[in-house]
């Protein structure tokens, strides 16, 4: 069945409290994504983001965002008071992760004070989750204690986690380790219950998962057999992707890399465990960096650039059979963009796991490119861009007179219309069984809609969508065009 769907992250709604959560807005935009006809909310990793605020670098990749947790609806449960809540942030569409980190967590210590901790649904949380959870709540009491300093300059005890440390910290940081038990079970309550809301609505939520975890998270902390490091716990080898047309450096992400011998030994039970807590959250999951399963770009550490690395073979399809033997349902998205060899073909034809076509990689006039549409197959994801490509407004501006002449003959633009609506139509007209647009297209933004910028620091993931966009209007273009091309659920039923 053909369907389209709407890439916006949560921190990318509109709220009075610096970034988007899990409240009313969120609602909002899933009544808005119902009436324009849409299958699909994808969103970015919920995870806890640490420096840099990237949601694809955070303290756990199983843990929620503390951020996204809505105040109003604490403030309903009589877990805050109105005046509580003092807000200083100045700019309705950026956030300020500055100002939110000094702000939530002591607005979210009143309310932890006031919550009963012996709940049944408290204590089923903390019990069905505690294969994560007990980590991650100490991991960060320990980081809040060491001033938010990463657990690679912690004492060297607890840093190798030694028994008599561990116990010594667990009751010297008990309340801290409940707080942080108590923040992660607020953000999953709030999250399942706006996600039961879209599900209901006929929207289904496309999760992401990034390939690899940030060094300072306590997935690493807790589990340093599973990843590259030497006796001390520093890393061995780090990720990223080499020089190319885009980047004369390369890219150096500098997380660590997994110790896929041990993974194997353990029968991938971390991935299993991983997997299956994100298929209980969402309804599938795009993996980031797909590639990276099959051929994996090693940089030894230290080094300032991803020049020097050099490509290693990864589990490749062994590591999707245990996932698929224990994870009933693993509705996986496979992004493969970048050094896409055979072998990385065939890992997508053992899985048959959708791939990714972006048009922004379509056109340049010299070659017949394989993301232009009449090469698109069924079982693709097409997307315009994403969050860390130019929005296509911009994208346009940039294109060489010659490429530009080709897009816009392919995709039959003519008039003074949208440049970017010809594109959008273009994309939802593929054969590719599913269509994702971002917002920000959709609302014709330039630079100033960007999401990230690949390999840098600063200004990125702090657009955020004005409550006024979500209107009748724009809902009534974005139903049209799924009309269109086929893409409406309701149309479809109705005419079955």
């Amino acid at each position: 069945m053909r369907k389209s769907g709407i890439l916006l992250h949560v921190s990318s709604l509109p709220s009075r409290y610096g970034i988007g959560t899990f409240g009313r807005d969120a609602y909002k935009f899933v009544d808005f994504l119902e009436k324009s006809h849409q299958s699909y909310w994808q969103i970015l990793p919920l995870g806890p983001t640490s420096y840099g605020d990237s949601p694809y670098q955070t303290f756990s990749a199983f843990a929620n965002n503390p951020y996204f947790i809505d105040l109003d609806i604490l403030v309903r449960k009589k877990l805050l008071l109105k005046e509580e809540i003092v807000s200083t942030f100045e700019s309705e569409t950026k956030v300020s992760y500055g100002d939110l980190y000094i702000e939530r967590f002591s607005i979210l210590r009143k309310a932890f004070e006031r919550f009963n901790l012996k709940q049944m649904k408290y204590r089923r949380f903390v019990e069905n989750n505690k294969y994560w959870l007990k980590d991650y709540a100490f991991f960060m009491a320990l980081k809040m204690h060491h001033e938010g300093a990463s657990w690679m300059s912690w004492d060297e005890h607890i840093r190798l986690r030694e028994k008599q440390a561990m116990a010594t910290y667990r009751r010297l940081l008990k309340t801290d380790i409940l707080f942080y038990q108590f923040v992660q079970y607020m953000a999953y309550d709030q999250w399942m219950k706006l996600k039961t809301y879209a599900n209901k609505k006929g929207i289904e939520i496309i999760g992401d998962m990034p390939i690899y975890v940030s060094y300072d998270s306590s997935d690493v902390w807790a589990n340093p057999e599973y990843f590259q490091l030497d006796e001390k716990r520093m890393p061995i080898e780090v990720a990223g992707v080499p020089p190319d047309n885009f980047s004369k450096d390369g890219q150096l992400w500098g997380n660590p890399l997994y110790n896929w011998e041990q993974l194997k030994k353990d029968g991938y039970s971390w991935w299993v465990d991983r997997v299956r807590a994100s298929m209980e959250i969402f309804d599938k999951i795009r993996i980031d960096h797909f590639i990276g399963f099959q051929n994996y770009y090693a940089i030894p550490y230290g080094h300032k650039t991803a020049r020097l690395g050099v490509w290693k073979q990864g589990p490749g399809f062994d590591l999707f059979k245990a996932i698929n033997k224990k994870v009933e349902h693993a509705n996986i998205i496979a992004e493969d963009l970048g050094v896409v060899t055979p072998e990385v073909r065939q890992l997508l034809k053992d899985t048959n796991f959708p791939g990714m076509k972006l048009l922004q990689f379509a056109f340049d006039h010299k070659i017949d490119s394989e993301f232009l549409p009449h090469h698109h197959t069924k079982n693709m994801v097409v997307y315009t861009g994403t969050h860390d490509n130019e929005t296509s407004k911009t994208w346009f501006s940039k294109l060489s007179k010659e490429d530009r002449n080709f897009c816009l003959t392919y995709i039959n633009h003519a008039g003074r219309k949208s440049e970017v609506d010809s594109l959008i139509k273009a994309t939802l007209a593929s054969v590719a069984d599913t269509a994702i647009i971002p917002m920000q297209d959709y609302l014709n933004l330039g630079q100033e809609g960007r999401m990230n910028i690949p390999s840098t620091t600063g200004n990125n993931w702090v657009w955020r969508m004005r409550r006024e966009d979500l209107n009748a209007k724009l809902s009534k273009k974005i139903k049209t065009f799924t009309e269109l091309y086929g893409r409406s659920v309701k149309r479809q039923k109705t005419d079955v």
